[in-house]
C-alpha cells in the first residue's frame, strides 16, 4: 500500500516509492529504494522534496507518534517517561539478571525433571523485571544481552520478558497486561526442556530430523503450563511464538490476527534477543543490523505494527549499538534520546582518520551544542572490538564531553 507523507516522517526502513517534486530537487539517482543510510535519511531531509509516496508493504509503516523524525507531538512530550541514571539501574539489574538466572535454572530444572513448577517465583522474576524497565528501559534490556553458553537458555527468557513488558509499557497495556507480557517473555521456550540436550546445545545446524524435535517445543511448554492456571495468552504466547503473519509459521501456520497478540509481541522479541546474541556457531548481530534486517521482514514475518511499536521500545540505534560518526570516529551508543531516535548518547572512542583507539568521551547528539551526528551504523562483523560491551556498560562513569 502507498502513503504520501511528509518528507519530516520519513525514518530509516521505509521504502521509498516517489520523490515529490523536481528530479533536480534531490540528491538521488534511483527513484525507487529502501531507505537504510543514515547518510541518506539526513540528505533527504535537507534536501527540497516536502512530501514522498512510501510503500508500506516493502518497508515501515509511519510511526504513530512521528518519533522517528525528531518531531515528538505535544502528547508524546507530555507521557515522556522519567528515566533514572544508566549506571545506577544497570547495578540493580545486575542484582536482577542474577537472582533470575538462578531462579530460571531452577524453574527450567523442575520442569526436565518433572517436578511442579513455582508460578509464584515467577510471578515474583516478572515483578522484579517490570520495575527495572520502568526506572530505566534499556539497562536490564542490555544487560541480558550478555550471555554464555551456559547460560544462554535463561538469560534468553529473561531478555525476551524484559523485552516484551517494554513493548507493552510503549503499547500502552496495564498492570495486569504488564504482568501478563512478562510472564510470556519468561516462560516462552519452557518447552525447550524437553528437547535432548545434545539438540539443543548443538554447535551447529540442525538436521532434518533434529529440527522436527525443536519445532516440537512450543508444545511441550504449553503442556507444562497448562496445569499451572495462567492466563490462557500466557499459554497462547508459548504455543505460537514461532507463527508467522503470512501462515508459514508453525505448530499451526496461522496468520496475522489468528494469532494472538501476545504471541505476535513474543515472536518479535524472542527473534531480536537470539540474532543480537553470541552463539558457538555464529557471532551475533549488532542490534542496530538486527533491526535493519528485521525491518527487512515485515510483513512475512512479523506483525508490522508491533515491530514500529518495538523499535520506538529499543530506540532506532539501541544500546551497544556500534556507529559512525560525522566526526569521522567511531562510537557505541550509551542511552537513547526520548525527543529523537536518531540522536542518541554515544561513547566516543575510535579515530577513522588516525586508525587508532582514543581517550573516549559521551557525546549527547541530541543536544543543540553538538556539531557532530550519526551517519552510518556499523557491522560488529567488520571490527575486533573485543569490549564492546564493557564500553557501553562504563559509560555513566565517564565525564559529558564539552562542545564540539
Amino acid at each position: 500500500m502507498l502513503k504520501r507523507i511528509p518528507v519530516e516522517q520519513v525514518i530509516l526502513g521505509m521504502f521509498v516509492h516517489e520523490l515529490c517534486g523536481p528530479w533536480m530537487g534531490h540528491p538521488f539517482w534511483r527513484k525507487r529504494f529502501l531507505l537504510d543510510s543514515e547518510l541518506d535519511l539526513q540528505r533527504l531531509h535537507t534536501s527540497k522534496i516536502t512530501e514522498v509516496w512510501i510503500d508500506v508493504g516493502k518497508g515501515l509503516d509511519v510511526l504513530p507518534s512521528s518519533l522517528g523524525s525528531g518531531q515528538a507531538n505535544e502528547s508524546s512530550s507530555s507521557q515522556k517517561p522519567r528515566h533514572h541514571g544508566l549506571a545506577e539501574e544497570l547495578r540493580r539489574a545486575a542484582k536482577t539478571c542474577m537472582q533470575a538466572r538462578q531462579q530460571l535454572s531452577r524453574m527450567f530444572d523442575d520442569a526436565r525433571l518433572g517436578r511442579p513448577l513455582n508460578a509464584e517465583a515467577a510471578n515474583h522474576l516478572v515483578g522484579e523485571v517490570t520495575a527495572s524497565v520502568t526506572r530505566n528501559p534499556h539497562a536490564l534490556i542490555g544487560l541480558a544481552r550478555i550471555k554464555t553458553a551456559d547460560d544462554y537458555t535463561y538469560m534468553h527468557s529473561l531478555a525476551v520478558c524484559a523485552l516484551m513488558v517494554g513493548l507493552a509499557k510503549r503499547m500502552g497495556l496495564d498492570e495486569q497486561g504488564l504482568r501478563l507480557a512478562g510472564l510470556s517473555g519468561l516462560m516462552h521456550d519452557l518447552g525447550k526442556t524437553a528437547i535432548p540436550l545434545e539438540v539443543l546445545n548443538k554447535p551447529g545446524p540442525l538436521n532434518d530430523e533434529e529440527w522436527a524435535l525443536m519445532r516440537e517445543h512450543p508444545r511441550h511448554g504449553a503442556e507444562l503450563l497448562t496445569p499451572l492456571g495462567l492466563d490462557e495468552q500466557v499459554i497462547d504466547a508459548c504455543l505460537h511464538h514461532h507463527e508467522k503473519v503470512d501462515g508459514t509459521g508453525y505448530p499451526h501456520g496461522l496468520q496475522q490476527q489468528e494469532i494472538g497478540l501476545f504471541a505476535r509481541m513474543a515472536a518479535i522479541c524472542d527473534v531480536y534477543d537470539a540474532v543480537t546474541s553470541d552463539r558457538p556457531y555464529k557471532k551475533g548481530w549488532s542490534p542496530a543490523e538486527a533491526l535493519h534486517r528485521m525491518a527487512q521482514w515485515c510483513p512475512q514475518h512479523f506483525d508490522r505494527a508491533l515491530f514500529e511499536q518495538f523499535v520506538q521500545t529499543v530506540g532506532i540505534y539501541p544500546l551497544g549499538s556500534l556507529v559512525r560518526l560525522q566526526s569521522q570516529h567511531l562510537a557505541v551508543v550509551v542511552d537513547t534520546s526520548v525527543d529523537n531516535l536518531l540522536a542518541p548518547r554515544v561513547k566516543v572512542f575510535y579515530s577513522l582518520e588516525q586508525h587508532r583507539r582514543i581517550a573516549p568521551y559521551i557525546e549527547d547528539l541530541s543536544s543543540p551544542r553538538t556539531k557532530d551526528r550519526i551517519v552510518a551504523r556499523e557491522e560488529l562483523a567488520n571490527w575486533s572490538f573485543a569490549d564492546l560491551d564493557s564500553l557501553w556498560m562504563g559509560a555513566a562513569r565517564l565525564p559529558q564531553a564539552s562542545a564540539r
